[in-house]
């Protein structure tokens, strides 16, 4: 009886594997020169951490079980809430701020499509006690620095920026009650993702005054922060949050990435702790879901029962880059390598192959050999297969204490002291 892997996962089989750790070598030698520490985490908390932040609906679309003591427990489906409870928990002894990173694998129990499975990879990289827009700014940059090193340019992928500050300030200016905020967010986190009609009709049975839902409606639609204004009106609160996002544009542009970044309010990011800016990144003719999304989130750490400060992240999944790294032809894992491959003229011979084998291993070089005893010709064409650089054979010179070595790229062959070939190795 054959048992498929179940659905929504994936077998990470030599080739697969090598993309993998592709992309997540890539992300963590991106986060280290930007300055980020790494860190990781229980694969399993108490659910009631997730809804904390999630609310009870959360319980729904992640793997939830109760474990022998009766604990309540659940698979992790993010790592923001495990971030903030170990940053909590020695709060007061941490540096600020605080800069960390992690590639968690994460679970959630969802109907598998394009883009979005029941396990997958996420890259998180947070900055944790930076009460500035820079550190937005810095969170943004990191995320495009990663992008760009991949080989997507700007005509690739485009970051979304918005402000859940912006948002608030606007509605509220336009007539929506507080007590509406969070179910209209809901709303219009899909303003993007369905027909504009089908919007309008929605927004209707929300809000009834038809100038109002006019107004959101432009407001949803504007490129730029000029408009923002013109379409709601102003006071204080919303001409700081448009200075907030007019400063986080200058400072993107002092970093040189603001050509990868537009001013979108229709990125609302559906989850209600975001407080400021927010963003997205999409593939340019957005036909795949987002590559990834993140912003500022200052009220998370009290919620779990530590002190207000600021914090500002992002998350980045595997699944759906990889779709756009295959589409773009940009996967360029490394091949399998040898430095040596040993083999033998002559079964006899045999014996001194495993040894060499073993001491080139021991002295840190990848070295390979043929586990059958077939002729050179065909241990030679194996070499080949495995990529090795050189290819050590052991024969009749070997009586003489001597080794041929055979340059793989160029053919050439040398003979060498087998004792000085071994002195040289460990110096």
């Amino acid at each position: 009886m054959k048992i498929p892997p179940v659905k929504g996962t994936r077998d990470f089989y030599p080739p697969d594997m090598a993309r993998r750790n592709w992309i997540i070598d890539g992300w963590k030698k991106v986060s280290v020169r930007n300055g980020f520490e790494e860190y990781d985490g229980p694969i399993f908390e108490y659910l009631k951490m997730f809804q904390i932040k999630s609310g009870d609906e959360i319980v729904e679309q992640l793997f939830s079980f109760k474990d022998r003591g009766g604990r309540h427990l659940a698979l992790r489906p993010e790592i923001t809430p495990t971030l903030a409870r170990m940053v909590n928990q020695q709060i007061n002894s941490l540096p600020k701020p605080i800069k960390w990173f992690s590639v968690p694998r994460l679970f959630r129990a969802e109907r598998p499509q394009k883009g979005r499975l029941r396990e997958f990879f996420q890259w998180n990289i947070d900055i944790i006690g930076v009460d500035d827009v820079l550190a937005d700014a810095e969170v943004i940059f990191t995320t495009v620095d990663y992008l760009r090193s991949v080989g997507l340019k700007q005509r690739d992928v485009r970051v979304k920026i918005s402000s859940r500050k912006l948002l608030a300030s606007s509605l509220k200016n336009v007539g929506i009650q507080e007590t509406q905020l969070l179910s209209l967010y809901a709303l219009l986190d899909k303003y993007s993702k369905m027909p504009g009609d089908t919007f309008k009709k929605m927004l209707s049975e929300q809000v009834m005054d038809e100038s109002i839902a006019k107004k959101v409606i432009n407001f949803m639609g504007s490129t730029a922060l000029s408009e923002v204004s013109e379409i709601i009106g102003t006071n204080a609160e919303v001409e700081d949050a448009i200075q907030e996002l007019a400063r986080l544009k200058e400072l993107l542009e002092q970093m040189g990435v603001w050509q990868y970044c537009e001013f979108c309010p229709g990125i609302v990011r559906g989850l209600a702790y975001y407080t400021g800016v927010v963003f997205e990144v999409h593939e340019f003719s957005q036909e795949l879901r987002a590559i990834c999304g993140g912003g500022r989130y200052d009220n998370l750490l009290h919620d779990f029962g530590g002190p207000r400060i600021s914090a500002t992240g992002m998350g980045m999944g595997d699944c759906v880059l990889g779709i756009l790294l295959d589409e773009r032809g940009l996967f360029k894992p490394e091949s399998k390598e040898l430095d040596y491959f040993v083999a033998f003229v002559d079964e006899v011979y045999r014996q001194n192959v495993i040894e060499l084998t073993m001491k080139l291993r021991s002295a840190g070089f990848v070295t390979n050999f043929s586990y059958k005893a077939v002729k050179l010709s065909k241990q030679l064409k194996e070499a080949s297969a495995q990529n090795a650089k050189r290819c050590i054979i052991i024969g009749e010179e070997f009586k003489s204490n001597q080794l041929v070595i055979k340059d793989m790229a160029t053919g050439k062959q040398e003979l060498v002291d087998y004792d000085k070939f071994l002195s040289e190795l460990k110096s």
